[in-house]
């Protein structure tokens, strides 16, 4: 799945960039909608992304690029790898900014583990 998200002014902190968790809040999201389309039926949760690493800043204005593969179902959880690209309106080519694997695991009404 591929989505994108409008960098504004909002989501800086005060030295003029994009704030760490309101990219992971979006990782979150995107992925969590990701896995949702392919399991409809279930009541998924992150339990994990693997790695937290910010490889470049991201300044107001620049269009996120979000690509979210799946790559492993487990009986009770699915693992997606992400990739957030960068473009501003000044380059042509979009920067790699982020990339984690992040995990859900469907769960029933008491939040107990269940089959996908």
């Amino acid at each position: 799945m591929e989505n994108h998200k409008l960098v504004l002014r909002g989501d800086l902190n005060q030295n003029g960039y994009l704030y760490g968790g309101n990219l992971l809040k979006w990782i979150d999201e995107i992925s969590w909608i990701a896995a949702t389309l392919d399991y409809p039926e279930s009541s998924l949760v992150t339990i994990s992304l693997n790695e937290v690493l910010f490889k470049k800043s991201i300044k107001e204005g620049s269009i996120l690029k979000f690509v979210i593969n799946k790559v492993k179902q487990g009986t009770t959880s699915v693992q997606y790898y992400v990739e957030v690209f960068c473009c501003t309106k000044c380059q042509k080519n979009n920067d790699i900014v982020f990339s984690t694997h992040i995990t859900f695991v469907n769960v029933d009404e008491n939040g107990n583990k269940k089959p996908l």
